[in-house]
């Protein structure tokens, strides 16, 4: 805080505490002596606190969003898959598989190029080439000793919607 907006604020708090020291002055002197209002009437009674129904927004209020997303519903678990489906279980065998629970486990050289051995969160193993799709992910190129798997990113706030993720056959351990 600047010391302009310590000085007001202390101000301000001065204000509020004598406003209410002169409200309640005020309020026992239209009482009169002895805590009765003059004329003999009754003090009026306090109203009565709000229940928490009463509280409580009115009907038929709903959110503008004006194209802003609503800060009331979560985030959590609302995008749909990576390919762009909906929501729902995943398909069987590699299709299923995401990039990130698959592990190159070798490549062996073919007719028409190298092909991967995968393992995947299942423990069972997989045969794949050059451009089979993965769960978020399709199979860009596979050397001998690596094989580099185009990811679809399902972020709405990445500004990249795809990303190069390369699976080591042997990891180099850093000393």
């Amino acid at each position: 805080m600047t010391p302009w907006m310590t000085t007001h604020v202390r101000v301000l708090g001065v204000a509020v505490v004598l406003l209410s020291v002169l409200l309640i002055v005020a309020g026992a002197a239209a009482q009169g002596p002895g805590g009765a209002a003059p004329g003999g009437a009754k003090p009026p009674a306090a109203s009565p606190t709000p229940t928490p129904e009463q509280l409580i927004e009115p009907a038929g209020f709903t959110y503008m969003p004006e194209g802003r997303r609503d800060p009331f519903v979560s985030l959590v678990g609302r995008g749909g898959t990576a390919a762009g489906g909906g929501v729902g279980p995943r398909p069987v065998g590699l299709a299923g598989l995401a990039v990130g629970e698959v592990t190159l486990r070798g490549t062996m050289r073919g007719r028409e190029g190298f092909v991967g051995v995968l393992q995947g969160a299942d423990q069972k193993t997989y045969i794949v080439r050059a451009g089979d799709r993965l769960f978020d992910g399709t199979i860009r190129a596979i050397s001998q000793n690596d094989m580099v798997i185009v990811q679809q990113v399902n972020d709405p706030l990445s500004l990249e919607k795809q990303r190069e993720v390369r699976k080591m056959l042997r990891q180099v351990e850093a000393n």
